[in-house]
């Protein structure tokens, strides 16, 4: 709010310069807020889709969750009144793979009643596959 205070007075005393200052930041805060709600949303599709290849079956849960975290991704990352996407698909491999390493640690917790470490789960999964599963998902 404060911000908008500012370029209002920025506006008013016609420090155009300033304004559009302010409007870029603006903007890169609003795609950061963006971007952490996708890396968010990111983190649980992970980790259902790494339960499912560890364990090799699904559950109407997890279904629901990819599907909810799919959804979520795509309209977090539209925007609406300008078109085009918050991030590209690099922002969102990048994102995926930032995100796989929160997932794999909640899925050694969650998968086969946290029997195996993260280590031992990696073993039992191809990460790239995943990731790669992932995007095709949300891209």
């Amino acid at each position: 709010m404060e911000e908008l205070l500012m370029l209002r007075q920025f506006i008013e005393e016609q420090k155009y310069d300033q304004a559009l200052e302010l409007v870029g930041e603006l903007e890169a805060m609003s795609k950061e807020d963006k971007l952490n709600k996708i890396y968010s949303y990111a983190v649980i599709l992970l980790l259902h889709l790494i339960k499912q290849a560890a364990e090799e079956r699904i559950t109407r849960s997890w279904e629901f969750s990819i599907y909810n975290s799919t959804k979520e991704i795509k309209r977090t990352n539209k925007r609406r009144k300008s078109g085009g996407y918050y991030a590209n698909e690099d922002e969102l491999q990048e994102i995926l793979n930032d995100a796989f390493d929160t997932a794999i640690k909640k899925a050694a917790i969650e998968a086969f009643e946290g029997q195996y470490t993260e280590k031992e789960l990696l073993l039992k999964i191809k990460p790239e596959e995943i990731k790669e599963q992932a995007l095709l998902l949300i891209a």
